[in-house]
């Protein structure tokens, strides 16, 4: 068994083991294998272990390894920030989109996804607990965003997605979490056919895995320290 695979494993079995301790059922919650700043070789061995979907924050990174990765069956994420000038990569090349927090980028995946390609699955970007430095749509302009995507023509809405400071505690970072699962269940309630809450990393999986995650966007516990140099 390559590192790799025994990496996978083991973060299998914390998922599970977090889904027990909360009494939820773990085919609930899918695992997606963030391979930013890592080579294709590593994406290779992660898909020989059984790992099929893959996040990337890096947009042209991304688009690179895919053409060199065409041969393997992968759905590919695109988990980072998207400027209006990349919004053409992504709307050709990946599946999901996670991180969309304003209407402007939303139309233009919406415009640009080609029509031979099914719908571009989509995250709204929520930054849930209000820090400064990070992306995302503020809670209150959320139900207003989601509407509007949700009508889009070459894009089907599927969920939310944060990145929540870190918290001193296992409650504290549930705490947060819940409150992005609160936003969920508001905008089911209002009728929006929302299935995915995209929330929980390496350090972080089990509160989300309590508060209510349905894809946890793990990295370092799988591939290992990140080398910079690389992105």
């Amino acid at each position: 068994m390559t590192v790799i695979a025994a990496q996978l494993q083991a973060v299998h079995a914390r998922m599970a083991a977090a889904c027990h301790a909360a009494g939820r059922d773990p085919v609930a919650v899918s695992l997606l294998a963030v391979s930013k700043t890592f080579g294709p070789e590593a994406v290779r061995s992660a898909h020989a272990a059984g790992q099929t979907a893959f996040g990337e924050n890096y947009i042209q990174e991304a688009v690179d390894k895919m053409a060199v990765l065409g041969d393997l069956p992968l759905q590919w994420h695109c988990i980072g920030p998207i400027q209006s000038n990349k919004t053409r990569l992504v709307a050709e090349h990946f599946a999901w989109a996670q991180t969309v927090d304003r209407l402007k980028i939303a139309q233009r995946l919406s415009e640009q996804r080609p029509a031979h390609l099914p719908p571009l699955q989509i995250c709204l970007q929520v930054n849930v607990d209000g820090g400064t430095t990070k992306s995302g749509v503020a809670p209150v302009d959320l139900p207003a965003l989601a509407h509007a995507v949700a009508v889009l023509p070459r894009l089907q809405l599927r969920g939310l997605m944060c990145i929540p400071d870190p918290q001193p505690d296992f409650e504290a970072m549930k705490s947060v979490f819940a409150r992005a699962k609160a936003l969920f269940e508001q905008l089911r309630a209002e009728g929006l056919a929302l299935d995915t809450l995209s929330m929980g990393m390496s350090a972080d999986l089990e509160a989300a895995i309590h508060a209510g995650s349905t894809l946890v966007r793990v990295g370092t516990a799988i591939f290992g320290g990140r080398d910079y140099s690389r992105a």
